[in-house]
């Protein structure tokens, strides 16, 4: 596996000094990026890695984009002409509190732009995000009082945890077996798995940032705020009262406590059909985002679909990585 790892880096690093730089030049590049942990050894576990990045390697990674392109925000890259160097654009999903407290400090000091899409419902309350709070209820107190009413509910539904998510050892074999069940529960519909989440013992604090924290990275300048749906619920699975419903409450909600929103929206989970990107630009959204990797080519018109790459803990780490992840958005 390292020297799989290895090699990508190597044919990354290649790519980004030889023709492909010409190639990035000739396009634009949208990051996707969710959470940045001021633990790294905790975001570096199988079962947080993929949505986390730690506080040094997130650092790491903004020195190493300040070198080899033009970080600019995410609607300039949008909608205006672009000059001689690759330009890239920051978003996060969700409005995690950690965005706030932990990676802002650090876009100011490298002062890169971000854009942070809301799942609105979460800011300033108490609620958790399902995957955060299951997941770290059954890693950090598997066996504890206060988990019991989530085991309960989840033996009601037939999805016991495994076994090994009942010892108590922080492993890395048993991290990654909770990454694979929190895999097997995003199948379950968004009332469930928030009626799962409200079910386990309540956190120090909470998950999401309040409004006046999105005041105040607003008015730094550097960060913008966009909808990531309301109850953060997949909108292809809703019906056409509640998907409207959602669009509209997460874009009522940016136009009453930010100065200028986004006219961008951005999909929970990636997730959205014809229905769904009709919805949105009936509400005036000329752009929306997707996870689908790959590069936005000039000449190209996924507006209502725009391509973006995620970065992990290891591609932040190591942003060869994400060099190699940029030539497969190329080649796709």
């Amino acid at each position: 596996m390292k020297v799989k790892l290895i090699f990508k880096r190597l044919l990354g690093s290649a790519y980004l000094h030889s023709v492909g730089r010409r190639r990035l030049s000739d396009c634009s590049v949208i990051l996707m990026l969710h959470r940045v942990l001021a633990d790294s050894t905790a975001a570096s576990l199988p079962h947080r890695a993929p949505l986390c990045v730690g506080q040094a390697q997130f650092e790491h990674l903004l020195r190493w984009l300040r070198r080899h392109f033009d970080c600019v925000p995410l609607q300039q890259l949008l909608e205006l002409p672009g000059g001689d160097r690759p330009r890239i654009a920051l978003t996060f999903d969700d409005g995690w509190r950690d965005n706030a407290e932990v990676a802002h400090p650090l876009l100011e000091r490298y002062e890169v732009p971000a854009s942070i899409f809301l799942s609105t419902d979460f800011i300033g309350r108490s609620q958790g995000f399902w995957w955060e709070s299951i997941g770290e209820t059954l890693w950090q107190q598997p066996n504890a009082s206060a988990s019991q009413p989530l085991l309960d509910y989840l033996r009601m539904l037939q999805l016991p945890p495994p076994a090994a998510l009942l010892q108590t050892a922080a492993s890395v074999a048993r991290s990654r077996v909770l990454g694979g069940y929190l895999q097997r529960l995003k199948q379950l519909d968004p009332v469930t798995l928030q009626a799962l989440a409200d079910s386990c013992p309540a956190g120090a604090a909470p998950h999401a940032m309040d409004w006046s924290q999105v005041k105040q990275l607003e008015r730094s300048g550097l960060v913008s705020f966009g909808p990531h749906g309301a109850s953060h619920g997949i909108l292809t699975r809703l019906d056409p009262l509640a998907l409207r419903s959602d669009l509209k409450r997460s874009h009522d909600a940016l136009r009453k406590h930010c100065q200028a929103p986004l006219e961008i929206y951005c999909y929970p989970n990636g997730d959205h059909n014809l229905q769904v990107r009709s919805a949105v630009a009936e509400l005036g959204y000329r752009y929306a985002l997707g996870t689908q990797p790959g590069l936005i080519e000039a000449g190209d018109n996924p507006w209502l679909a725009l391509p973006r790459i995620d970065v992990s803990h290891a591609s932040a780490a190591h942003p060869g990585l994400l060099a190699w992840r940029l030539l497969k958005g190329a080649r796709a």
